[in-house]
């Protein structure tokens, strides 16, 4: 897992909940990395996981909702770092449509070592989207707060449906309906 990730995760832990929170979650954690990050390192997801495991501890918030308010903090991050690739775009429905034929390709470009989903285009109209997930990670909440800053960034809302095709959450179909 690419180390912005990780950076970016840490910096919203502390804008949330405070650096003694931050170094908290480091220290309850079995960390390969000590917890010293950089942007453009790679990491393993075990970490991520156990940093995500411990701050739900400590906060009582759900792993899911964690992802959720996370990529809601990524997407700002995206837009300032990557602001061409965002702006070529005029519509959330196109945007998210071309994740795996346009935006993925760009993420690979500049980390050519990322392990990233897929996203598998079902059917699309004008109004609506159906993509199939897949990542071993089972991180689709992390997804779908990026799909709702998304609508968000287009000034748009929309409705959007997780059914899991996966129990373990390793494959999931996001039904989205623009509103």
């Amino acid at each position: 897992m690419k180390g912005i990730v990780f950076t970016e995760f840490l910096e919203l832990v502390e804008q949330k909940f405070g650096l003694e929170v931050v170094d908290e979650i480091i220290e309850k954690s079995d960390l390969e990395s000590n917890g010293a990050y950089t942007s453009i390192g790679t990491y393993k997801f075990s970490e991520m996981l156990q940093l995500l495991s411990h701050l739900s501890t400590k906060t009582s918030i759900s792993i899911d909702e964690l992802l959720l308010v996370y990529a809601e903090h990524f997407f700002g991050v995206l837009v300032k770092s990557y602001p061409v690739l965002i702006k070529s775009y005029s519509d959330p429905i196109n945007m998210l449509a071309s994740i795996e034929s346009h935006i993925h390709i760009e993420v690979l470009k500049i980390y050519p070592d990322a392990e990233l989903p897929t996203f598998e285009v079902i059917s699309k109209s004008k109004n609506s989207l159906i993509l199939i997930y897949k990542s071993s990670r089972a991180m689709y909440y992390f997804g779908l707060g990026l799909m709702n800053k998304t609508f968000d960034y287009f000034n748009s809302s929309a409705e959007i449906v997780i059914e899991k095709l996966k129990e373990d959450g390793t494959e999931v179909k996001f039904i989205i309906t623009k509103n």
